[in-house]
């Protein structure tokens, strides 16, 4: 049962990248200029997390290299508790995006051998926090080896006392699709919320509706499912009790980062009104709806500004770059 009174902390699990863009304005036949922006989906959590002001922890493996100074910057800037994460010799991860004219983002990765696929049973051990309301991961940190099987593992000792929260953010040019949907049945049987695109969708369960596909993870463990579909809003599924929470209309400068903050804005809700802590069994369609409608206000503030920069609770500026404030909503 989830906990009330205390909306606690909130530990996120997984990996920091660095998002390459090219800067159009230097570019020019002599050379190509880019420009590095801190990202990774977790990573990017953690960041609207704190911003939003839930108490986050960010578990990370940080390279020794300049991108890996970026990462720590950009976390602490926001927030974000670093103590527990761990300094790495290995090199950091790299996505090259390319945007298109709708300010959807394709990457290309150089992830081979990088920190953040190198965890250890003594790492994730020293990490344990047994204060956490939720323990939040995913991503390639999920499955990338070595390091994935040992935080699945880790999972298992969290749910102990927190709960699980999942969000797959498949990436088919870096794992093929047949290692994710193995693995799916593991992770729907330890999470509690799995939060996931309707591209991932597509990738996770090809030929089946949504619904169909919500019914099979719920059969596998998970009681809350919301499958984001960017300008139409998300379907949340409870224990299969389904409803749409529409998007509120944006103007897009890019979609980098959406869904991170969508999934913040939906455990920061829910951990703001006592609803994490344990198992969700207590969780209302009232609740899930409530807490989505939040999560797509914060998404939408991200795709109005450039890359991943979610919004803060309280003021209008940023370190790096602008964002704008978010509107509060109703109790």
């Amino acid at each position: 049962m989830a906990r009330s009174g205390s909306p606690g902390s909130i530990t996120v699990l997984g990996e920091c990248v660095a998002d390459i863009f090219e800067d159009s304005a230097q570019s020019g036949p002599d050379g190509l200029s880019l420009r590095a922006m801190p990202g990774g989906g977790p990573a990017n959590t953690a960041v609207a997390l704190a911003r939003l002001g839930t108490p986050t922890r960010f578990l990370g493996r940080f390279s020794n290299d300049t991108f890996g100074a970026l990462f720590r910057a950009r976390l602490g800037a926001s927030g974000v508790d670093l103590t527990a994460s761990v300094n790495a010799s290995e090199p950091s991860t790299l996505a090259v995006a390319d945007l298109d004219g709708t300010g959807q983002a394709a990457y290309t990765f150089y992830a081979d051998g990088a920190a953040d696929w190198q965890w250890t049973d003594h790492e994730l051990a020293q990490a344990t926090n047994d204060d956490a309301v939720c323990l939040h991961t995913g991503s390639l940190a999920l499955v990338r080896q070595p390091g994935g099987s040992r935080v699945e593992d880790h999972l298992a000792q969290a749910r102990e006392h927190a709960t699980v929260s999942i969000d797959p953010n498949v990436r088919p040019l870096l794992v093929p699709p047949p290692v994710y949907r193995e693995r799916l049945p593991r992770w729907c049987a330890a999470a509690d919320i799995l939060r996931l695109s309707e591209e991932d969708c597509g990738i996770l369960a090809p030929g089946a509706s949504f619904e169909e596909a919500c019914d099979t993870w719920h059969a596998a463990g998970t009681p809350l499912i919301v499958i984001t579909l960017g300008g139409r809003g998300a379907l949340v599924s409870l224990h299969g009790n389904r409803a749409i929470v529409p998007a509120p209309p944006v103007a897009i400068v890019d979609t980098v980062g959406a869904g991170d903050s969508f999934t913040a804005g939906l455990l920061h809700r829910l951990a703001a009104s006592g609803r994490l802590g344990g198992r969700i069994d207590d969780l209302t369609l009232e609740d899930v709806i409530d807490a989505c409608t939040f999560a797509a206000h914060v998404a939408a503030l991200t795709c109005s500004v450039s890359g991943a920069n979610p919004p803060w609770a309280d003021g209008p500026t940023l370190r790096i770059g602008t964002a704008p404030r978010l509107p509060q909503l109703g109790n």
